[in-house]
This record gives structure tokens, C-alpha cells and sequence, in this order.
């Protein structure tokens, strides 16, 4: 009796796993298939270009005060090139925090930018998991997996469907 109900719980398990349905998508190739996603990197390539062009203004603006302080050092007195040195080294500091700021809201807005790509995203791939009785999905956009059966189902061509992405 032992031998039958372990042997009908082996067979039951068996079923049961073979009726697990996984797949498989390359999330990078999806965000870039939406058209949302070109217009968050435009959003943040505008961002980009603006800070860079106002980076390279104060560099220019300091080069001159060098350039300026270097033509006219040897007719300096002790005071002023002390001032000048010092506006000098105040330019550069404020370059280097307008920098350091500058980056930080380049990747905040990056984020804010993407966040709703990826959302949507992300609900399409749970609708199509759903809908094709899919127990999970995993992302293969970090490299290659171990092991990748011939049975997990690539879900990339049935979100892009459910997208309207063709």
C-alpha cells in the first residue's frame, strides 16, 4: 500500500513539473523595439548636450583667466596675482562641483526618463506570462544562462505583439 501512494505522489510530481511552462526574454532587445525608449534617451541626450556645452563655456572662460594671468604674471604684484590665482582655483572648483552635479542629474533624469519604458515593459511581459500560463520569466539580458531548455519559450515576439511592436 506504502509502495502504491509513493509511487502515485512520484508520478503526480512528475506531471506536475512537466506541466510547469517557463521562458525567456532579452529585456535590452524589448526597451529598445519601444518607441518610448528613443524618446527618453532623446530627453536625456538633450540634457546631456546642454551640460556639456555649459562644461565647456566655463573651461573656456577659465583658459583665458590662465592665459590672461600667464601674459600679464610678470607685471603683477604679489596681491593681485594672489587674486587672480585665487579666481582661478575658484573657476576650477566650481567646474569640477558643476560637473559632479551635472552627472548626478544626468543619471537621476536618465532614471525618471526610463522608469515608465520599463514599467510598461515589465506589465506586458507579466500579461504575456499570464496568458501563456508562463510560471516565470527570466531576463537573459546579463549573459548566458547555465542552461536554457528547448521548451522555455521565448517571449520577446509575443510581447512585441502585445505591444504593438512589429
Amino acid at each position: 500500500m506504502k509502495r502504491t501512494i509513493l509511487a502515485l505522489a512520484i508520478i503526480g510530481m512528475a506531471i506536475t513539473l512537466h506541466a510547469q511552462k517557463f521562458g525567456h526574454i532579452v529585456t535590452e532587445q524589448l526597451l529598445v523595439a519601444m518607441p518610448e525608449y528613443d524618446s527618453a534617451q532623446a530627453e536625456v541626450e538633450e540634457l546631456r548636450q546642454h551640460y556639456t556645452l555649459e562644461i565647456e563655456r566655463i573651461q573656456v572662460e577659465i583658459n583665458n583667466k590662465i592665459e590672461e594671468f600667464s601674459a600679464n604674471e610678470a607685471t603683477m604684484s604679489t596681491l593681485i596675482k594672489e587674486a587672480k590665482a585665487s579666481e582661478i582655483q575658484e573657476l576650477q572648483m566650481r567646474l569640477q562641483n558643476y560637473s559632479q552635479t551635472a552627472q548626478q542629474e544626468l543619471q537621476q533624469r536618465g532614471q525618471m526618463a526610463m522608469q515608465p519604458v520599463m514599467d510598461k515593459a515589465r506589465q506586458a511581459i507579466e500579461d504575456v506570462a499570464k496568458e501563456n500560463g508562463l510560471l516565470y520569466v527570466f531576463d537573459m539580458s546579463a549573459g548566458n544562462p547555465v542552461y536554457a531548455s528547448e521548451e522555455s519559450v521565448e517571449v520577446l515576439p509575443l510581447v512585441k505583439a502585445k505591444l504593438g511592436l512589429q
